[in-house]
């Protein structure tokens, strides 16, 4: 296995998340001159659980320092992971015991799942985590083909280049007996450092839902059901080696507090697929605003429950 350089994780990690091409390194040879679909970088990841409101506040003073990413229009992008996973849930049971080398194996399709067919663009990606660095590997393909490679576990057309990621997906398929085992999906808002702050990247993770089957992105009525409660948001800020000081001051002046958690992880003990575990958000633990706090324009009470599938699509 090939890791980047510092230098290099540096170069991709100022890449927007949705970038779907990558041409490769412009000083490596390739006898066939295929531009390489393959994108890759390191990161330290720091997860924070905050309300939709005090989220909205702290992405706007954030925006003082760091501008949107351009991908990112007003309102923020879908963001949609078919996770693979063994029978026993061996990565799910990789992340609870923290083992210091764990892989994850996904799908991702960004933007609304509306019209998502064979030829819809998606990265087949291999997350993981080497002690408390985040790695990420992805190939962009279209749907119908990461489907084959991972569903099918067949081999795929791809360059030279890409070899050796295809050959890891299809080994881990099957070598593990991989299949598909939870969908999340959510609404992402993402910044970008300016200047010093190259690298530093911000995201606002809200409506934060999945389902248990149905595994396909283009399912026309999916019974999807929220997995975090609606009025909660997830924001990660994602550095390439250290966090500004502006930014764990920001932190410490709102109160917020690091947390445990997983989208995947919280899928599957959502859907009663393992015993909830210390990743797992309680509702409990994240009461909905009072009606006085948060009154909608019909004046009656918000409804905040996370088992809810009304408006969970």
């Amino acid at each position: 296995m090939v890791f980047l350089s510092k230098a290099a994780a540096a170069r991709e990690g100022r890449a927007a998340e949705p970038r779907l091409a990558d041409s490769g390194d412009q000083g490596s040879e390739d006898p066939l001159h295929v531009a390489s679909r393959l994108h890759a970088f390191n990161r330290f990841e720091l997860k924070y659980l905050v309300p939709v409101d005090q989220a909205a506040q702290i992405r706007d003073e954030l925006a003082e320092r760091m501008d949107r990413d351009l991908h990112s229009p007003v309102g923020g992008y879908g963001v949609w992971s078919l996770y693979y996973d063994t029978p026993q849930l061996r990565f799910y049971w990789e992340k609870i015991e923290g083992l210091k080398f764990r892989r994850k194996l996904r799908i991702r399709h960004y933007g609304n799942l509306d019209g998502v067919v064979d030829e819809s663009l998606v990265c087949v990606e291999i997350k993981q985590r080497v002690n408390r660095v985040t790695q990420k590997r992805r190939i962009t393909l279209p749907y119908g083909v990461a489907r084959r490679l991972c569903d099918g576990r067949e081999m795929v057309e791809h360059s030279p280049k890409e070899s050796a990621f295809i050959q890891e997906v299809l080994d881990l398929t099957v070598r593990l007996n991989l299949q598909p085992t939870a969908i999340t999906g959510y609404q992402r808002e993402a910044l970008v450092g300016r200047g010093a702050d190259t690298g530093l990247r911000v995201t606002f993770d809200r409506r934060v839902r999945g389902r248990d089957r149905d595994f396909h992105f283009g399912i026309q009525t999916p019974e999807n059901r929220f997995t975090i409660p609606p009025h909660m948001s997830v924001m990660e800020i994602k550095v390439n080696e250290r966090t500004p000081h502006w930014i764990t001051d920001l932190a410490a002046r709102r109160n917020l507090n690091l947390v445990r958690i997983s989208k995947y992880v919280q899928s599957i003990e959502a859907f009663g697929l393992a015993p909830r575990s210390v990743f797992h958000i309680n509702e409990a633990d994240c009461p909905p605003p009072t009606p006085t706090e948060a009154q909608p324009p019909n004046g009656r009470p918000a409804q905040h429950d996370a088992s809810l599938k009304v408006g969970a699509q």
